[in-house]
């Protein structure tokens, strides 16, 4: 089993030329055929294009998560 979490990066346009940054989890879910997403951040301010936002985004995912990533937190670290 994993170690990491499923975290998913994506960019939406909210507004023609105004993109967004999106980071989504994996939840649990009903079917098999499917694997829902939960919102977990997104940006506030807007970028002027696609790829700036993708990196701005990714650029908040290792802030968020540093360099091991995006760990399940168990009750060992916890502490």
């Amino acid at each position: 089993m994993s170690l990491l979490r499923n975290i998913a990066i994506t960019v939406q346009e909210l507004e023609p030329g105004e993109f967004h940054w999106v980071l989504l989890e994996a939840v649990d879910g009903l079917d098999d055929e499917m694997l829902p997403y939960q919102l977990l951040e997104t940006s506030c301010e807007a970028y002027a294009s696609y790829g700036d936002a993708l990196v701005l985004g990714l650029s908040a995912m290792r802030r968020m998560f540093g360099p091991k990533g995006p760990l399940k937190e168990t009750p060992a670290r916890r502490s």
